[in-house]
C-alpha cells in the first residue's frame, strides 16, 4: 500500500462520524495530612481560613470541527474522586458557550456539543467546571478552568484577494522576467497538517508564462515576445492546499498581462520617392506637402524627427515635424521663381528620437525618402529693380524737370510691357507726375523745401496685358535747400528809449531767423539802411546786434516815436537781405532806467488821479446802470395784467365740461370769419378780449391755396403762431378747425347751416361708407321722428 493510499484512507476516516470518548478523571491525590493543613490565613474578621488541596487534575479537550452526525457530538467526561456513584454530586459547567453550545450531564459529567463547530470562527473555548453536593449545594471541589480546542479539517479552499489581476511586462523581455506575484490565503489551521499549505500552478497561459509553486510569482517563459505580434495574454493561476496533493481544495484567479512597448522597430517610409508641386507665387512659409514614416511602436518609442540631409533645395525649403501627427511638413524657405529653377530634389531623413541601446542590433532606427518639388509657373506681377527709391532735387528746379526714374520688369517668360502710375493718395497736391511708359518722375508744380522737405510717393507698376496684377514701390523725394528766403527779425521787439538816456546807451538787442538751412550754418549781418543821427546798430558777429543811442536826451513832447530801419542779410549764395523797422518809443524813466510812462497824453491828466481811481469810477457807473435796468423791469412787471385771473383757471386741465362757448354770438375771443373761410384772411388781427402788451406791426401771411393738404396747412399755421410775439402764451382756437376745400364731405359744422333743421338733408351720409352710418341713423332718424310727430 502506497503513502497516497494511506493518506486517502486516513482522510476518509477523519470524515466519518464517530464519538470522541474523552474522559477527564478528577483523582484525589493521597494526602496523609489533615485537610485543614493545606494552608492557613487570617481573614478580615480575624478568623482562620483554610485552603484545601485540589482533588482533580485538568487536561485539554479536543473536538473535531464540522461534525455532521445526527446526535450531539461527545466532547469528554468530567469526574471527581469524590463521586461515589450515588448521585450525590452535581456537575456544573460555565464559560464560553456553556448551556448553549456545550452542555454537561449533571450526574455523569459527560460534556456534549449541541451543534457543528467551525474552527475558522473560533479555535478554542475556555470553560469552568465545579462539582457540588446536591443536598447542601456546597462545592466538594474548587472551580477549575479547562480549554476545549477545535481540531482543524481541510474544509476551506484557498482564495485570492482579487478575481482578476492586471499586470504588464516589457516586450522582448528575457526568460524568467518577473511579471507579478499573486498570493492566496487559506482559512484552515496552518499549524495542523497540510490543510493550509498552498501550492501554485498555471492552468492557462503556457508556454508564454510560468509560476513559482511556492511564491506565486509569474515569470516569462518564452524569449523575445513581440508586442507587435500579440499584445494581450490571459493567464489562469491555481492555488491548491494539502501541498498540492490529490484531494486538496483549490481556487483560481485570472491575470491579464499586457506587453508594453519598447523601441524595437525603426521608422519606415512607405515609398522611396514622392513628387510635390507648388506655384512660384507661394509666399515664404507656405506648406508644400508632408511626408510620414510609419513606426510599429507606440508612444514616445514611435516619435520621429524629420530633417533635410541632402539635395539641391536645402536652402530653399524647410521641414518641420508635426508632433501630434508625426508628419514632416515641407515649407517654402525662400521665394521661388519658375523662370530661374523649375525642379528641386530633397533627401529627407526620419529618425527615432528615443532609441533603446539594447536593440541597436536590430539595425539603424532611421529611414530616408527622396522628395521632388516642381515649381509651377503663374502670371506674376511686375518686379521693381529696387525695393525702394530715393531721389534728391533742389527746390528751385523748373517745372517738368525729371527727378528720377523707376524701373520694373515682368518676371514671366512672356515679358509683358509695364505701365507706371502714381498713387494720388500719396501726392494729394499733385506736385509730381510720372511717365507711364518709362517710369520717369517729373515735377508738375513748384517745390518749396520750407513747406515740405520730404515727399513720400508710391509708384504702381501694372502689366498692360493684365492690369489687375500690380506692384507698389515707395519713392522718397528729398528737397534740397536753396537760399531763397531773406532773414527776418526773430521776434517782435517793443523798444523804448528813456528821455534821460545818454549817448552810447544800449536800448535793445536784436536777432534774426532764416527759413533756409545752409550747409555751413546761419550767418547774419546787421546794418542801418541810412545814417541815423539818433541811433546806431552794432553787429555782435554772433547773429545778434545791439541798438545804441547816439545823443543825450530825448523829449516826448517833440517826438514820441522813432522808426529805425535795420538791414539784415545772410551769408549764402545768392545773398538775401531784408529791412526790418524797429519802432522806438520815448518814455519817462526813473533814475534806474525803469519805464514809467510812454504816452504824451499822460502829461495832461490831472494830478493825483491814479489808475485805481479811474477803475473805481467806472465800476460805480456800471452798478448804477444795473440798478436802473432792474427798477424799470420791476415797474413793467407790475403793469402787466395777468392772463389767468382765477387760481382754478388752469389751461392744462378742463374745469367745466358743459361750457360750449358763446357760439356765433361770441366775437370777442376770435373772428368767426376765420372758421368760415380761411382764404379770406388778409391781415393778422389782434385779440379783442386781451389788452396787448406791445403793439407789433402785423405780418402778412399768404393764404393757403385751395389744394393745400390739411396737415401742411395746420403745420404752417402752428409755426406762424409759435414765432408770432403777439400770440398769447397759451393755446387758443385759431384755424385748426379748417378741413380743406376739396373734401367731398364738405363741412360738418353748423356755423354755416340755416336756422331750421328742415332744410338739411343727411341722406348723403349713407353714401360715405360704414364709418358714417351712425351719423346717418342719428340725423336721418331725427327727421323721420319729426315727420311722424
Amino acid at each position: 500500500m502506497t503513502i497516497q493510499q494511506i493518506l486517502l484512507l486516513l482522510l476518509l476516516w477523519m470524515w466519518l462520524p464517530h464519538p470522541c470518548h474523552t474522559e477527564m478523571l478528577f483523582r484525589r491525590t493521597p494526602d496523609l495530612r489533615p485537610k485543614s493543613f493545606g494552608g492557613r490565613a487570617l481573614g478580615n474578621d480575624g478568623k482562620t481560613i483554610h485552603r484545601q488541596k485540589r482533588g482533580w487534575m485538568w487536561n485539554q479537550f479536543f473536538l473535531l470541527e464540522e461534525y455532521t452526525g445526527s446526535d450531539y457530538q461527545y466532547v469528554g467526561k468530567l469526574h471527581s474522586d469524590q463521586d461515589k456513584g450515588d448521585g450525590s454530586l452535581k456537575y456544573i459547567l460555565s464559560g464560553d458557550g456553556a448551556g448553549t453550545l456545550f452542555i454537561i450531564d449533571e450526574k455523569t459529567g459527560d460534556i456534549h456539543a449541541t451543534r457543528r463547530i467551525d474552527r475558522e470562527e473560533k479555535a478554542f473555548y475556555t470553560l469552568r467546571a465545579q462539582a457540588i453536593n446536591r443536598r447542601t449545594l456546597r462545592p466538594v471541589e474548587p472551580e477549575s478552568e479547562f480549554v476545549i480546542k477545535i481540531h482543524d479539517i481541510n474544509d476551506n479552499e484557498p482564495t485570492f484577494p482579487e478575481e482578476i489581476y492586471t499586470a504588464s511586462v516589457p516586450e522582448m523581455s528575457v526568460v524568467g522576467t518577473s511579471v507579478v506575484q499573486v498570493t492566496a490565503t487559506d482559512a484552515d489551521d496552518p499549524s495542523y497538517g497540510n490543510s493550509a499549505r498552498i501550492i501554485y500552478s498555471i492552468l492557462q497561459g503556457q508556454p508564454y508564462f510560468s509560476v513559482e509553486p511556492e511564491t506565486g510569482i509569474i515569470r516569462t517563459a518564452l524569449p523575445n515576445m513581440n508586442r507587435e505580434n500579440r499584445e494581450q495574454y490571459q493567464v489562469v493561476i491555481q492555488a491548491k492546499d494539502m501541498g498540492g496533493q490529490m484531494g486538496g481544495l483549490s481556487g483560481t484567479t485570472t491575470v491579464n498581462i499586457t506587453l508594453t512597448d519598447v523601441n524595437d522597430n525603426p521608422p519606415r517610409f512607405p515609398q522611396s520617392t514622392i513628387h510635390l508641386r507648388i506655384p512660384e507665387s507661394s509666399p515664404v512659409g507656405t506648406a508644400i506637402g508632408s511626408v510620414k514614416a510609419t513606426d510599429a511602436d507606440t508612444g514616445k518609442n514611435a516619435e520621429v524627427e524629420y530633417r533635410i540631409i541632402d539635395g539641391d533645395g536645402t536652402d530653399m525649403f524647410d521641414i518641420v515635424t508635426q508632433k501630434d501627427t508625426q508628419e514632416g511638413i515641407i515649407t517654402v524657405r525662400k521665394p521661388l521663381d519658375y523662370e530661374t529653377r523649375r525642379l528641386y530634389t530633397l533627401k529627407v531623413e526620419a529618425e527615432n528620437t528615443h532609441v533603446d541601446p539594447r536593440f541597436y542590433y536590430l539595425g539603424p532606427f532611421k529611414d530616408t525618402i527622396i522628395v521632388k518639388i516642381s515649381v509651377e509657373d503663374v502670371d506674376e506681377p511686375p518686379v521693381f529693380s529696387r525695393s525702394s527709391y530715393l531721389f534728391e532735387v533742389h527746390e528751385d528746379i523748373e517745372l517738368g524737370t525729371i527727378i528720377g526714374t523707376v524701373m520694373a520688369r515682368d518676371p514671366d517668360s512672356a515679358s509683358s510691357p509695364i505701365r507706371f502710375s502714381l498713387d494720388r493718395h500719396t501726392d494729394l497736391d499733385r506736385i509730381f507726375n510720372i511717365h507711364s511708359g518709362n517710369g520717369s518722375i517729373y515735377t508738375s508744380k513748384p517745390l518749396d523745401r520750407e513747406i515740405s522737405q520730404w515727399h513720400n510717393l508710391s509708384v504702381i507698376a501694372a502689366e498692360i496685358n493684365n492690369p489687375k496684377d500690380t506692384t507698389r514701390v515707395p519713392v522718397y523725394v528729398r528737397i534740397l535747400d536753396v537760399n531763397d528766403n531773406a532773414p527776418q527779425f526773430a521776434v517782435f521787439y517793443d523798444t523804448f528809449v528813456c528821455e534821460n538816456a545818454r549817448a552810447g546807451q544800449l536800448i535793445q538787442t536784436i536777432s534774426a531767423v532764416d527759413k533756409d538751412d545752409p550747409l555751413g550754418g546761419q550767418k547774419f549781418f546787421f546794418s542801418l539802411a541810412a545814417v541815423n543821427p539818433n541811433f546806431t546798430v552794432q553787429d555782435n558777429e554772433d547773429n545778434t546786434a545791439r541798438i545804441l543811442t547816439r545823443r543825450n536826451g530825448f523829449s516826448r513832447h517833440e517826438i514820441s516815436t522813432y522808426l529805425l530801419p535795420v538791414v539784415i542779410s545772410d551769408n549764402d549764395y545768392p545773398i538775401q537781405s531784408s529791412t526790418g523797422t524797429l519802432t522806438i518809443r520815448v518814455c519817462a524813466c526813473d533814475s534806474r532806467g525803469n519805464m514809467q510812462s510812454c504816452s504824451a497824453e499822460a502829461l495832461l491828466l490831472p494830478a493825483g488821479l491814479s489808475t485805481g481811481a479811474l477803475v473805481a469810477i467806472l465800476l460805480c457807473i456800471l452798478i448804477l446802470l444795473v440798478i436802473v435796468v432792474l427798477f424799470a423791469a420791476l415797474k413793467r412787471q407790475r403793469k402787466k395784467e395777468p392772463l389767468i385771473l382765477s387760481k382754478e383757471d388752469i389751461r392744462d386741465n378742463i374745469v367745466s365740461y358743459n361750457d360750449e362757448g358763446g357760439g356765433e354770438e361770441d366775437t370777442q375771443a376770435f373772428d368767426i370769419g376765420t372758421l368760415r373761410n380761411p382764404a379770406a384772411i388778409e391781415d393778422k388781427k389782434l385779440r379783442r378780449d386781451i389788452i396787448p402788451e406791445t403793439l407789433f406791426v402785423p405780418r402778412r401771411t399768404p393764404s393757403a391755396p385751395d389744394n393745400t393738404d390739411v396737415r401742411d396747412f395746420i403745420n404752417q399755421r402752428l409755426k406762424e403762431h409759435d414765432t408770432d410775439p403777439s400770440a398769447p402764451p397759451y393755446d387758443s382756437l385759431a384755424t385748426y378747425a379748417y378741413e380743406g376745400n376739396d373734401s367731398i364731405a364738405e363741412s360738418l359744422s353748423s356755423l354755416e347751416s340755416g336756422t331750421t333743421e328742415g332744410d338739411q338733408n343727411y341722406d348723403y351720409l349713407r353714401e360715405w361708407g360704414p364709418r358714417f352710418n351712425k351719423l346717418a341713423e342719428m340725423y336721418g332718424g331725427g327727421e323721420s321722428d319729426k315727420d311722424t310727430s
